[in-house]
């Protein structure tokens, strides 16, 4: 709650007045609120579920994504699949006592990583991701089989791309870099096709937010080879795409989105949608939405872009991807602003930067985009400068 209000400048009783503008109910006096508000900002008690959807709405989002429920007990999970509880099985790698059991809850524990990648809060995911990648790694100075050790090997390079992921959404280039070729040696040395291409893929999306496009397409046409059966083919051809639609290149865009949905169709509907190294037809509507937008088929980007928010969308309103939500509110700003609808280009706008889980990078790329083409056409307007004043909150390193 704090962060969201600091990131608004406003003071809690700023906070207190946002909240009866967006109540249908009476509400206590504003010194009962304000002492409320404390009580929650500091942790000492929580949001009841009258007070928790007013707050949400001052915050211009709803309660599931404000106030996400608990994870699933992590300790039923682990002992339902391999018979230990979290205790143990951290007591089991510190003795690096490795057997079946033991690999099956590694196993468990990185694919729960990688599926959290969408919703956590980044700062806790980065932490549990770190932690469990120093558990994973020690238990190579251990005896193991051959099997073992490459299985380590192969978990740990999950484990380390989606630390990078997550590096790279707070802004700390260095740090994603860095575990980025962590990732892409473990892969390597385990020889696994897979985990080195989505190494090769992380490469080009920080290409593409820094603009070097060229960069982008060069490292995801070399990474192509041994891919073209497995969901990072899917994503390297989809950053192509998106370098060429820089470029101007509508030939190219189609070629590689074609050879993306090639893949696509070769490699079937995958289990597990949730896990962020997974890449499904709806996923790849997002990549589309992107080229479309670039390349100014305007109607077809608003098209993409209403499915991709449908598509992020649970039945109760909650977000399940909140960053391609916000690219696709900025599509939808990019389009109205294009239509000469400047109000509704700023009201999907700022929508883009509600609060929740956000790429720091990639969300100032697009937002920088659009912010262009709106200065373009409406340089001078008060709207305008509220959403470039919106933009200009995101702390990116």
């Amino acid at each position: 709650m704090r962060s969201e209000r600091d990131a608004r400048g406003w003071s809690q009783g700023d906070a207190v007045r946002a909240m009866r503008t967006k109540s249908s109910h009476n509400l206590p006096t504003d010194s009962t609120l304000l002492r409320n508000w404390r009580r929650w900002e500091s942790g000492e008690s929580r949001p009841d579920e009258f007070y928790a959807p007013i707050i949400a709405a001052a915050f211009d989002t709803v309660t599931a994504a404000f106030f996400p429920k608990s994870r699933p007990n992590r300790d039923d999970e682990l002992l339902s699949a391999t018979g230990m509880d979290t205790l143990e099985f951290i007591g089991r790698l510190r003795m690096s006592d490795v057997n079946s059991a033991t690999l099956d809850a590694v196993r468990i524990t990185a694919e729960r990583l990688c599926c959290e990648y969408a919703y956590a809060e980044p700062y806790a995911l980065h932490a549990e991701g770190t932690a469990w990648l120093r558990r994973i790694t020690s238990l190579l100075d251990g005896r193991l089989t051959l099997s073992q050790h490459r299985e380590i090997l192969v978990l740990a390079g999950w484990v380390a791309l989606l630390v990078g992921c997550v590096d790279y959404d707070l802004g700390r280039r260095g740090g994603a870099e860095a575990t980025r070729r962590a990732a892409d040696s473990l892969g390597r040395e385990a020889g696994n096709a897979e985990i080195v291409g989505w190494a090769a893929e992380m490469s080009a999306w920080f290409a593409l937010t820094q603009g070097n496009f060229r960069g982008a397409i060069d490292v995801s046409e070399k990474a192509m080879a041994g891919t073209t059966s497995s969901s990072v083919g899917v994503q390297l051809a989809a950053q192509r795409a998106k370098g060429w639609a820089r470029l101007g290149d509508r030939r190219n865009v189609q070629t590689a989105l074609d050879e993306g949905r090639a893949i696509l169709s070769r490699m079937g509907h995958p289990a597990d949608l949730d896990n962020h190294f997974v890449v499904d037809a709806t996923k790849f509507d997002f990549y589309a939405m992107d080229c479309c937008r670039v390349a100014g088929q305007d109607r077809l980007a608003e098209r993409y872009a209403q499915q991709v928010i449908r598509d992020s969308t649970r039945p109760d309103g909650s977000v399940r991807n909140p960053m391609r939500v916000s690219e696709a509110r900025l599509t939808l700003a990019v389009v109205a602003v294009r239509d000469r609808d400047l109000e509704r280009a700023v009201e999907e706008g700022v929508a883009a930067f509600s609060p929740g889980r956000k790429s720091l990078p990639s969300l100032a790329w697009i937002a920088g985009e659009a912010a262009r083409e709106i200065i373009e056409r409406y340089p001078g307007d008060q709207r305008t400068q509220t959403f470039l004043e919106q933009l200009r909150t995101l702390n990116v390193g």
